[in-house]
């Protein structure tokens, strides 16, 4: 399991714990426990906890500072909405397959969903598109089959 995957995870399991659904953690001793850079915790809070994602971050730098990592809310459709409209006109694959996770840890799509959504957008199928369009028809397929799954 990549670093990244790790720290996802052990955020993940602290906001899960909580009752808030918010996470404070302070960089440095996070990382340290990680046994990371705090570099490290930057990129996956800013890669995997976006406000895309459901997530909004604070930092406060006083008091030894530390970073509070919240879990937002929505209503499925308006979550669905704001996923679909964030993802834009192109999507890599790493961030199509965290988006879809992400979606599917909120519990806005069913498994299935998620499945199908991976599988559409697989290696095996996007091989038989031109490079050059493989990012934007994976984002249209993404885009597509989450508005079907508004209730």
């Amino acid at each position: 399991m990549k670093m990244s995957d790790i720290i996802t995870k052990a955020i993940i399991e602290l906001l899960d714990e909580s009752e808030e659904n918010t996470a404070l953690i302070q960089r440095n001793e996070f990382a340290e426990m990680m046994g990371c850079v705090p570099s490290q915790i930057n990129y996956v809070l800013s890669s995997r906890f976006s406000p895309e994602q459901g997530y909004t971050i604070e930092s406060y730098r006083g008091g030894g500072g530390y970073i509070r990592i919240k879990r937002v809310k929505l209503n499925q459709s308006a979550a669905i909405m704001h996923i679909v409209n964030s993802i834009g006109n192109a999507i890599d694959p790493m961030a199509a397959r965290i988006v879809i996770e992400n979606t599917l840890r909120a519990s806005l799509i069913s498994p299935e969903a998620a499945t199908a959504i991976l599988a559409a957008i697989s290696n095996g199928v996007m091989h038989q598109i031109p490079i050059d369009y493989r990012d934007r028809v994976r984002a249209a397929i993404i885009k597509q089959i989450l508005l079907t799954q508004i209730k």
